[in-house]
Parts: C-alpha cells; structure tokens; sequence
C-alpha cells in the first residue's frame, strides 16, 4: 500500500489547521481510505476535539520522539487510538511536546525522528495527516522532513499571509539541505464572499500561488463550530453542509494528485 505523508502547517493560529486535518481525515476515509492523523500540537485540539484527553492517555506522540529506535514499534501500539470512523486513526498530543525543543537539544538526527518512526506503521495507511503547532520548531521541522505534501490553510484575510512569508521562510532553509524540496499547496479558509476584503486577498493568492493552491475554497460556516463544540466532525452533524461538500471536494483533489 502506497501511502502519501501530508503535513498541515501555517506560522499563523486560527486559520483552521485542525479543521482541516480531522475533516479531510474523515473525507478520505469516507473515501474508504484508511487514515491516521498525528497530533503534534502540544496544545492537543485535535486529541480533545476527539475526546482523546492527553491527561488519560498512557503514551502520547511525545514518547514515540523520546523513544530508543529498538522501541519505536511497539510504541505506536500503545499510541494510535481507533475513532468512530473504522478507517480513521488518531495518535494524540500531550502538552509535553513542548519540551522536545529542549529534551532533544543535542541529539543527532533530530529532524528525522518521525520520518523514520513513520516507516514502521505508513503501510498500514493509505493517507497520514500531520496537524503541526503554529510555530517554527522541532515538531514543525519533523513534519516536513517527513511529508510528501505540505497543506497550509490560509485565512483570507491580509494578517495571515504574513503566516504564509514566515513558513516559506522555513521552508527555504530546510530546502538548503533536504534531498527534495517541501511541495506545499495552499488551502483559502474562512472566506466570506460578502467581504471585499475577503475577496481581495482570495485573488491575491490564486495570482501568487499559480497552481500550487487547491480549486477548493472553504467558506465562513458556523456548522464546523458547533461540530467542534460537540466532539465531532462535520460529517456527523450536517454531511451535505456547505463545509462538509467543500472538504469532500478537496479530499477528491488529494486523490488525484
């Protein structure tokens, strides 16, 4: 089984990073792909949004990255955590991923843990999904070692794109000494047609981004909060919300690439 790494990052919070993971996640595998997502945000939103609480996880992402390479493997038994979707799994976050910044200062090879740790479970998965923390970091930096695709949700608003500079900026220096570069493609969210700001920055970024942002743009939708606020996804509360086509539309883009 072939599996596509896909990392979900921008240097700016709010522009619906989670979202975008959990419910492309659960795109695909209503696609019946099998999918598993890594939380790798100390904050955990993805793991609370699934109710996947850090406090009563016995092992979190934060030991597979303290782990021996012999112990990785059975590591991610105890890790990964089936959902309510059978074809979509979850490896949580715990608040102690912050302090990888400094538990992993002198390690060697630190920027390629989870690309190696991956190879042990990537063929039980057609799809991974990678939710990065909004800050450059060991984690972020891992994320794209290991990707093969870098999402970057960009609110259509002027303030996030200076998020996308910040993470370009990143990604030009891990490019000086990765064997391939980063291939990121840009995802528009949070656009209200009604705003001519909204509008404004939407053309910016198809000007500037070419053919590396999606045909899909996700809108302004109240549905997605309310799914949050109740544990679940979009596809729970209102599959044929304007949210739900828009993210089912973008997990057919993925596919084809």
């Amino acid at each position: 089984m072939s599996v596509k790494l896909i990392a979900i990052a921008n240097q700016k919070g709010g522009v619906g990073k989670t979202t975008t993971a959990l419910t492309l996640a659960t795109a695909l595998a209503r696609m019946n792909k099998r999918v598993l997502v890594l939380d790798l945000d100390p904050h955990a939103c993805a793991s609370l949004h699934m109710r996947l609480y850090p406090e009563n996880q016995s092992r979190t992402l934060y030991d597979l990255f303290q782990a021996p390479e012999d112990q990785r493997e059975g590591l991610w038994k105890d890790i990964i955590k089936e959902t309510r979707s059978q074809r979509l799994d979850i490896a949580p976050a715990s608040i102690r991923l912050s302090e990888l910044e400094i538990d992993l200062r002198d390690r060697k090879n630190k920027g390629g843990i989870l690309a190696n740790a991956l190879t042990l479970v990537q063929e039980n998965y057609e799809y991974v999904l990678m939710d990065c923390p909004p800050h450059v970091g060991i984690l972020l930096v891992n994320a794209l070692v290991a990707c093969d695709l870098l999402i970057i949700p960009i609110q259509t608003d002027f303030l996030a794109l200076y998020g996308l500079k910040l993470l370009f900026d990143t990604m030009r220096t891990l490019n000086k000494v990765l064997p391939k570069p980063v291939r990121y493609m840009a995802l528009p969210t949070m656009y209200d047609r009604r705003t001519r700001a909204c509008t404004r920055v939407l053309d910016l970024l198809q000007e500037k981004m070419g053919s590396a942002m999606f045909n899909t743009i996700i809108g302004i939708d109240t549905r997605l909060r309310e799914a949050s606020a109740q544990g679940c996804v979009i596809y729970d509360l209102d599959p044929q919300s304007r949210s739900a086509l828009a993210y089912t539309a973008l997990a057919g883009e993925i596919v084809e690439l």
